[in-house]
């Protein structure tokens, strides 16, 4: 289904792209510390970008480099470690689904959820995602409290 002929006007295939460039582009910024702009251009021109909704891409890169200290501070109750001593592929796909979970609650968060388990699956650690998968769910259950219950 197209961009076009989808209800919504939004591409779901372009948009999963996105966010596994987003994981990618987190990754390499927590790694190297490099500024987010410099990450954003070097994904803009390396990676293929025109098969991912570019705009979503820039937004959930550039949202979690500004606000990681917060993301940060909603994940660490229901972490079970500090948050640099999480893997670091779970601590994109965490702080990028925790910026979504916040910021675009026009993103049903199941949807949200199921986006970081399943790039979590492909990028992390063996058993990374159920890691991902619980402590997702506690945070859409504090962040989304009436559509998560409403979907029990």
């Amino acid at each position: 289904m197209t961009a076009a002929s989808h209800p919504s006007g939004i591409d779901p295939a372009a948009r999963s792209r996105a966010r596994r460039r987003a994981l990618q582009a987190i990754y390499a910024w927590q790694l190297s510390g490099n500024r987010i702009e410099g990450i954003v251009e070097q994904f803009r021109h390396e990676q293929d970008m025109q098969i991912a909704d570019l705009p979503y891409f820039e937004e959930l890169v550039r949202g979690v480099a500004r606000s990681h200290g917060e993301l940060d501070a909603l994940l660490l109750p229901l972490l079970d470690r500090e948050i640099e001593r999480v893997d670091p592929i779970e601590r994109a796909a965490l702080r990028i689904a925790a910026f979504e979970l916040r910021e675009r609650i026009d993103v049903p968060y199941r949807v949200v959820i199921n986006e970081a388990v399943e790039a979590t699956k492909r990028f992390g650690a063996e058993h990374g995602h159920t890691y991902v998968n619980g402590v997702l769910d506690r945070l859409a259950a504090g962040l989304r409290a009436a559509e998560y219950h409403a979907a029990r």
